[in-house]
């Protein structure tokens, strides 16, 4: 139950009765909300204090009717217990989010890089508001957001709405896309025509929103990173591909797609040293076929869309990696480190 929204509790001068009047009747939401935002378990108030509190809000109540009130509370479905060793008084025992709960939203805003910094805050400032203030102060403890690489196209938050409505309402969308330049200035891609997409299904890849839509122009499915999209319109024309998407399985499709690149689809055999079985597992599921392949090594056969990001990854993993088949994959796999090679052997080194 968040109250951020709420008019925040005003200073109660004595001067205005009516004002007094109105206070006496918002009593229990008040004292509500001193039970969301001031106590955990850590934290209860007596009675004395609870009283205090409400008369700094210009709330008058004696013993009894505080008794009700925080009855009335529990009713409603507040966890509120009584805490009798030191510091003694009544507090909210459950919160609607369990702090550790709490941590992994803030890890997973600031982790985010299709947050930009802006937005990280903001979010981070409303998941505190979801615990009491003390318990808000280490989450606040864990924001590091300063320097991260983060999106720099601030309309993502909004794009991500956008798409979603048309999803829900079945309707094509109209956008520019762009990429960046080597003077760090964005340039439109289609020299600024824009791509009428039939958009069918949001993904999460590699810390990048992407957008999985049929195009109307290619006639075929494609992603699209979602914070290199601009003036997004949605169309009143219904959404086409069905058929296409229908057949398009997203899950499969992350796994053998490296940095959402596309390319050909192979069905590969690499021979690990077993000191990888892990990062296979990570990268292509737990029902990846395996076979062991001598007492150091095992042999896996895995589905993947062939791409220089591809190739990176296993470059990354070293000399006890190797494509055993298609004999034309580890061929090319081949001309490109020697190609690599061969700029530092040119001494081209500038």
């Amino acid at each position: 139950m968040n109250f951020q929204t709420y008019p925040k509790m005003w200073d109660y001068t004595g001067e205005n009765i009516m004002a007094k009047s109105c206070n006496q009747k918002e009593k229990i939401l008040y004292l509500m909300r001193l039970f969301l935002e001031e106590t955990d378990a850590e934290h209860p108030l007596s009675r004395k204090q609870l009283e205090e509190k409400l008369g700094e809000y210009g709330i008058q109540t004696e013993r009894k009717s505080l008794y009700s009130d925080i009855e009335s509370l529990k009713r409603f479905g507040l966890d509120i217990a009584y805490r009798k060793e030191r510091p003694e008084g009544y507090y909210l025992a459950g919160h609607e989010f369990e702090l550790a709960e709490l941590k992994l939203l803030v890890d997973a805003v600031q982790s985010s890089r299709f947050i930009t910094e802006k937005k990280s805050h903001n979010l981070i400032r409303k998941i505190e508001g979801l615990a009491s203030r003390h318990e808000a102060k280490q989450l606040q403890r864990q924001v590091v957001v300063t320097n991260r690489i983060k999106a720099m196209n601030e309309s993502i938050y909004y794009n991500i709405d956008k798409l979603h409505a048309a999803i829900a309402s079945n309707q094509q969308i109209l956008f520019k896309y762009f990429e960046w330049t080597i003077d760090k200035t964005i340039r439109l891609k289609k020299g600024g025509s824009p791509y009428q997409v039939s958009p069918w299904s949001l993904t999460w890849d590699d810390e990048n929103y992407y957008l999985i839509g049929f195009d109307m122009d290619a006639g075929i499915l494609k992603h699209f990173r979602v914070d290199k999209m601009l003036e997004i319109e949605l169309l009143e024309e219904p959404r086409s591909g069905r058929e296409e998407f229908g057949r398009f399985d997203l899950a499969h499709y992350a796994k053998k797609t490296f940095g959402m690149f596309g390319g050909e689809e192979e069905t590969l055999r690499i021979r690990f040293h077993n000191k990888y079985i892990g990062v296979v597992i990570d990268r292509f599921g737990k029902d990846v076929s395996v076979r062991p392949d001598g007492e150091q090594h095992f042999i896996a056969r895995v589905e993947v869309a062939v791409s220089d990001p591809f190739f990176g990854w296993l470059t990354g993993l070293g000399k006890d990696v190797r494509i055993l088949s298609p004999a034309h994959v580890a061929d090319a796999y081949l001309t490109l480190l020697r190609e690599i090679s061969e700029v530092y052997d040119s001494g081209e080194r500038r």
